[in-house]
């Protein structure tokens, strides 16, 4: 009797997941996006500010996701929360955030490092060298999207883990090469989609840039 899950089931848990991991990336990228923006600008400063940055970002880049997930989840107690009269903030991060903040020295260090290039570019009067900032952050988001995978090391429900459950009680090898070629299916061909659509955006860009001739 075959263990491969019913696709009218599978598939929309998938989905479901995959939506996780695209909401982690998202959440990564804003936060890389501001923090890396604002290192940007102190990097373009010059001086000591260019230096710190620099030691900064380099630690961001060597910075293990695993531990930082972990840093986070176990350094504030569950249930740790500020009370404001009648309102109560908690400080715990969920798994989810925990997982996202865990991508953010990526991320901003990623958009440091071409907000730079793309800052210079503009200097040196190319508009179209600066816009690929744009697929490179698009390429950096993709990046998130399959990193967020470590959530399901802690119980984040996104959509690896969602393909790994359904595996699990599987003993057929084909059955298992077919399912997890289903996922890749789904995530190449979303991930594609994007960053089809970003290169559109870029070239649209560019023709406004560039002045006809």
């Amino acid at each position: 009797m075959s263990q491969f899950p019913n696709l009218s089931e599978f598939l929309p848990q998938l989905l479901a997941g995959m939506v996780v991991n695209f909401e982690i990336a998202f959440i990564a990228l804003i936060i890389g996006l501001v923090l890396g923006g604002l290192l940007c600008l102190l990097s373009l400063s010059g001086g000591v500010f260019k230096v710190i940055v620099a030691a900064l970002v380099g630690v961001m880049r060597a910075a293990p996701t695993f531990v930082v997930m972990f840093f986070l989840l176990n350094a504030i107690p569950r249930g740790t929360a500020i009370t404001f009269g009648e309102m109560s903030i908690g400080l715990a991060p969920s798994p989810l955030m925990a997982v996202a903040l865990s991508l953010v020295p990526y991320s901003a260090s990623y958009v440091v490092d071409n907000g730079i290039e793309a800052v210079m570019q503009l200097r040196r009067g190319s508009m179209l060298g600066a816009l690929l900032f744009l697929p490179n952050i698009t390429r950096a988001f993709f990046v998130l999207v399959m990193s967020s995978s470590t959530g399901a090391a802690i119980g984040v429900t996104e959509g690896i883990s969602v393909i790994l459950r359904a595996a699990a009680p599987m003993t057929s090898l084909a059955d298992k090469m077919m399912l997890f070629a289903i996922g890749i299916l789904c995530f190449g061909l979303t991930l594609q989609l994007g960053f089809f659509l970003m290169r559109r955006l870029q070239s649209q860009l560019g023709r406004y840039a560039v002045p006809a001739g």
